[in-house]
């Protein structure tokens, strides 16, 4: 059959509309496609925090947002940096807050082109049905995971949000500056002969109710691939619990990591990270490790103990926290490496904004 010029027009013109309503196609952590016809411009962020993660690809991230769940929103610090850059950061509307809670009525009244969920939401009866809901309106939903399995998932997670939102090359960027880091850290711990230390991770570390820590995922792995053996690993039955500090003393870890945050102050405990001074951070420090019981660890005595900001946990920025890890257990073989270094290049390169704070901090000498 041989097609008139207007038949063989409109077919083309229909080609291209097809084309055109799949112009942009990624596949979620889940293994889901997900199809936009064109770059997203309007976001609804399942976790407010992932601000951030765009802003290591887009110069202006909150321009993209129209609604967040504020379950775990940005620090006030960070917000505050934020609001000083991008004033309209308040105008973006809050569709859920609490315990996994986010509104599906809410997010379609935004009619983002965008919704973006986590891996954890993805077990959540509430969150599938908010799903359901939100999809059958017409506006597609893509997972990441930058929290559950950071080192499996989040620079794939970044491609996906960097593939959805026109940012591919800035997404790439980031992939070769962090696995760059990457491979120099698990290249030099390669030789089985290396010892790995026995770890004990103290996370939101106070002297009372001692001991949170950690069994598997997230900081398990950052453990693991700094070159440490997490001894919760075998006491913790997933991905965070509780040890006595009997048990804590009796381990006798080679070295001891407690985490903490602004969120610690009412506790007593390790105070740091975003929006802290050195001095406070240290004095925190000084008061956890010098408690009854603490001071008594052979970590403490031998002074291989350092505090760390919590939250490192749900950003491919955690990098730098690994790199800081691989150089307290095995300060030999990282001589070279500054993860202080490593975090101002971050900023100068790929964050709008620039958080003060205190991200690390060690014994007095």
């Amino acid at each position: 059959m041989t097609l008139t010029r207007p038949l063989l027009a409109a077919f083309t013109l229909i080609a291209s509309l097809g084309a055109a309503a799949a112009d942009v196609v990624a596949t979620d952590i889940l293994g889901r496609e997900v199809h936009l016809p064109e770059p997203a411009r309007h976001i609804v962020l399942g976790e407010g925090r992932h601000l951030s993660v765009l802003g290591l690809m887009h110069d202006d991230p909150v321009a993209l947002v129209s609604g967040w769940r504020l379950d775990k929103a940005l620090d006030e610090p960070t917000m505050q940096a934020y609001r000083e850059k991008f004033p309209d950061i308040d105008q973006i509307r809050p569709v859920g807050s609490g315990n996994r809670d986010i509104s599906a009525e809410a997010i379609i009244a935004l009619h983002p082109d965008l919704v973006v969920l986590t891996l954890i939401d993805q077990n959540d009866p509430g969150m599938e049905v908010a799903r359901q809901q939100i999809e059958a309106a017409g506006i597609p939903v893509a997972y990441v995971d930058f929290f559950s399995h950071p080192q499996e998932n989040s620079i794939p997670s970044l491609r996906i949000l960097g593939k959805l939102t026109g940012a591919e090359d800035r997404a790439e960027e980031f992939a070769s500056f962090y696995d760059s880091r990457l491979a120099r850290i698990r290249d030099r711990l390669a030789e089985p002969g290396i010892a790995r230390p026995r770890v004990f991770f103290h996370v939101h570390a106070a002297p009372q109710n001692c001991c949170s820590t950690v069994g598997s995922g997230v900081f398990h792995d950052f453990i693991t691939t700094a070159g440490g053996q997490n001894i919760g690993h075998d006491t913790v039955k997933g991905v965070l619990g509780n040890v006595s500090l009997e048990y804590l003393i009796g381990a006798d870890p080679d070295v001891y990591i407690a985490t903490g945050g602004t969120h610690m102050a009412a506790r007593g405990g390790l105070v740091l990270g975003s929006g802290v001074d050195a001095e406070t951070a240290q004095a925190s420090f000084q008061r956890l490790i010098a408690a009854s019981g603490f001071a008594s660890l052979r970590a403490v005595e031998q002074g291989r103990t350092a505090g760390v900001w919590h939250l490192f946990n749900d950003s491919p920025v955690h990098i730098a926290l690994i790199e800081y890890l691989a150089k307290t257990f095995h300060p030999e073989l990282f001589q070279d490496v500054d993860p202080a270094a490593t975090l101002a290049e971050i900023n100068a390169r790929f964050s709008p904004v620039i958080v003060p704070g205190t991200w690390w901090v060690t014994p007095e000498q």
